[in-house]
């Protein structure tokens, strides 16, 4: 005795439906919902976009430093230059007022001999070129010394005099800290907004998304009623828009199944009405003697009905399964007519319709299944013979046509309307449409033909047949 397990639970909200995945080593693989994964992509790209704006910032910053800071010190040297021709004299006054703005100021003699307080200052100065400085060609330079940055402005006094001004590049003091200060804290506060954005932004995109996902769930547990609201952004509505048409689509598709299913139950209980109650009268004595023949004949009848219908059913269930067969040989049509010609001439003159066959009178060969050939126009031979008031006619046509041949049933009867045409082949549509009002079968004939054609290759249609009914023609190639 085995005993039932209980459904685990579904991760997902329900008990039934698709495992979760794996991993390799079987535990249940945990996935991020979006919203967490759309506000970690927030958070990265605020991050990374905070960086680039950082280091762009840093270098604008340093070079606009630079800039303003050398064109003070060029301003200084031209003042200085410009009012102290008498470097011994000034020179002491100058460099105190200088080095108060930090400044270094360097000398050059009439010697050449390049002096100064600063011994790096100095070094800047004869590295920049402060040697070459004369009244015509001033000094805008820069040098390096000790991993330090100099910017260095000379200019010649008097004769082979020069002075020149040199001073660090220092972006951590003064106006270059502040600056960068100022874009840190601006840089931080747009990575917080940035996050709480993406925060807020990944909740709203997920919101549709999971009413979604919540009415997939209940479509998968069969509710039909349930319907995605149209809103949000358009790829979501467009979703939304699907699973929508889904849902309708499921609910016509097994609106017509379980209209179909209750066809083919009326249509089975009428014969095994018959066989049984014949059976039973057979079984208490009821009927007796002569009464007897007739009675076996007519549950004979009703037990080929019910043959007939559950073949039909068999047929059109396998139609799209790998074990329906065709055997695809060489067939001549005009002989194939002749023969279901010989059967129904004798079943229209019973119900009292006149019969028609029209033939080319010479071969006409393809390649195709026979027995499945003979199904199709026996089918449509049932139904226009159940459709055909007496004295009307039925015709069985066969034509060549370029690249194959076309099989024709035609009848006299009521016909079809323009949308019946339309839908003729679909399952159990007419049955529906015209129950109780004109002699039918259970609506899975026509549907049968159309899928045993398809499968030989061939194409069927419908329409006014010249004599007043329906026509239906099969298409097969050669």
């Amino acid at each position: 005795m085995t005993t039932r397990q209980p459904p685990e639970a579904d991760p997902y909200g329900s008990r039934s439906g698709p495992a979760p995945p794996r991993e390799s080593g079987g535990r249940v693989a945990r996935r991020s919902s979006l919203w967490a994964r759309t506000a970690v992509l927030g958070y990265v790209v605020a991050g990374v976009t905070a960086l680039v704006a950082a280091l762009v910032s840093v270098g604008l910053v340093s070079g606009q430093s630079r800039k303003v800071l050398a064109e003070q010190l060029s301003a200084q040297a031209d003042v200085v230059s410009a009012q102290f021709a008498d470097l011994p004299v000034a020179g002491r006054r100058v460099t105190e007022i200088l080095e108060g703005l930090d400044v270094e100021v360097v000398r050059r003699g009439p010697n050449g001999g390049i002096a100064g307080a600063d011994r790096q200052a100095v070094r800047a100065a004869r590295r920049a070129g402060f040697a070459r400085v004369t009244a015509g060609q001033p000094l805008h330079g820069a040098a390096t010394v000790g991993g330090v940055e100099f910017i260095v402005e000379g200019r010649a006094v008097d004769g082979r005099q020069a002075i020149a001004l040199v001073q660090r590049v220092d972006l951590a003091n003064g106006t270059g800290r502040e600056l960068l200060r100022s874009l840190l804290f601006a840089l931080s506060a747009g990575i917080v907004v940035a996050a709480i954005a993406g925060i807020v932004l990944a909740r709203l995109l997920a919101r549709p998304l999971r009413r979604t996902a919540d009415v997939a769930v209940g479509m998968r547990h069969g509710r039909r009623d349930l319907r995605v609201p149209a809103d949000g952004p358009r790829e979501l509505v467009a979703v939304g828009e699907s699973i929508n048409a889904l849902a309708d689509a499921l609910a016509h598709s097994e609106a017509r199944q379980r209209e179909f299913l209750l066809s083919v139950s009326h249509e089975l209980r009428t014969p095994l009405t018959a066989v049984r109650g014949f059976a039973e009268s057979l079984a208490d004595g009821v009927v007796t003697g002569d009464e007897v023949p007739s009675v076996g004949r007519t549950i004979e009848i009703e037990a080929g009905r019910l043959d007939q219908l559950v073949s039909d059913l068999l047929d059109l269930a396998r139609l799209g399964a790998d074990d329906f067969r065709l055997d695809i040989v060489e067939v001549d049509l005009s002989a194939l007519l002749a023969e279901s010609a010989h059967v129904w001439e004798r079943r229209c003159a019973g119900a009292d319709l006149l019969f028609r066959v029209e033939s080319p009178g010479r071969p006409v060969v393809v390649r195709t299944d026979p027995q499945r050939v003979r199904q199709v126009v026996d089918g449509l031979a049932s139904n226009a013979v159940r459709a055909t008031p007496a004295g009307a006619p039925v015709v069985l046509a066969l034509r060549e046509v370029p690249g194959g041949a076309v099989l024709e049933v035609r009848d006299g009867g009521p016909g079809l309307s323009a949308d019946d045409y339309r839908a003729a082949f679909q399952r159990g549509v007419l049955h529906s449409r015209y129950r109780g009002v004109r002699p039918g079968g259970t609506g899975i004939g026509l549907a049968l033909v159309h899928g045993l054609v398809t499968r030989l290759g061939g194409a069927v249609d419908a329409g006014p047949a010249p004599e007043g009914g329906a026509r239906f023609s099969v298409a097969l190639p050669r």
